[in-house]
């Protein structure tokens, strides 16, 4: 396993209504790592990633960062959640510029890392476009952009192509594989795909039914860059038909 970046121990999540969401989950993650997590509806993969970026307390255990001097764990984080969310009253320009303007950079100095950060999404020349006038696939391209725009160390990736048609979420997954290894960022994605899943993965970590927590670990060892002839390959049905069993096992268990 590479350095670690961070590591989740026995961490719990207890909602005020009394709902255990998360229990005794345990996971380390290295750098440059791309980990997908692989669970039944429910079983806390969401609440996790947004323990993990600051978003939602932890109830129980702790998450420990590696640390880097005079940087902050949370601020070497981005989030790529399932909807764009992007502001519609907003240029597509603006809409990237956000993390920045929120950090205090003036729209005139983010300009060369806003436009670098519409380059490597293939939308440097929707920089004055408005939201609505974009396709589902640009719509999430624009946040993909929007989340790159820090350089983040760790970008969290919430079911973000779940919506897409097939085509677009299969150009989508290969934009995204050529990012992380462009820009040498750890992946932390979460998807209901088990074809996703392999296909994107240097790790997969399958959750149980509520409460969530750790019950297998597959490591998908094959090189990238991946392409169709991987998604074709005998490798890949092996690794889908095991990572299957390993779902269809964990939506059996309950605590």
């Amino acid at each position: 396993m590479p350095a670690e970046l961070l590591e989740l121990r026995d961490v719990g999540k207890r909602y005020a209504n009394g709902t255990v969401a998360l229990e005794h989950l345990s996971a380390k993650v290295g750098e440059h790592e791309f980990v997908s997590f692989l669970g039944p509806s429910g079983c806390g993969k969401s609440t996790a990633l947004k323990m993990i970026a600051g978003l939602a307390p932890i109830s129980s255990g702790e998450i420990r960062w590696s640390t880097v001097a005079g940087r902050d764990p949370a601020s070497d984080t981005s989030f790529v959640f399932q909807e764009p969310t992007l502001m519609p009253w907003a240029s597509v320009f603006d809409n990237v510029w956000l993390p920045l303007r929120l950090k205090g950079v003036s729209r005139a100095d983010a300009r060369a890392d806003v436009a670098a950060a519409l380059a490597t999404v293939g939308l440097d020349q929707f920089a004055e476009v408005y939201p609505r006038e974009l396709s589902g696939g640009m719509k999430m391209r624009v946040s993909i952009a929007r989340a790159m725009v820090t350089r983040p160390r760790l970008l969290l990736m919430d079911e973000p192509f779940a919506a897409l048609d097939e085509i677009t979420r299969f150009k989508l997954n290969n934009d995204t594989l050529d990012l992380w290894q462009a820009s040498r960022f750890t992946t932390l994605f979460v998807t209901h795909s088990v074809y996703e899943a392999v296909y994107l993965s240097t790790r997969i970590v399958v959750m149980a039914a509520r409460p969530g927590r750790v019950v297998a670990e597959i490591a998908v060892d094959e090189p990238y860059p991946r392409s169709e002839a991987f998604r074709t390959s005998a490798r890949y049905n092996a690794l889908c038909v095991e990572v299957s069993g390993a779902l269809q096992a964990a939506g059996a268990t309950h605590g």
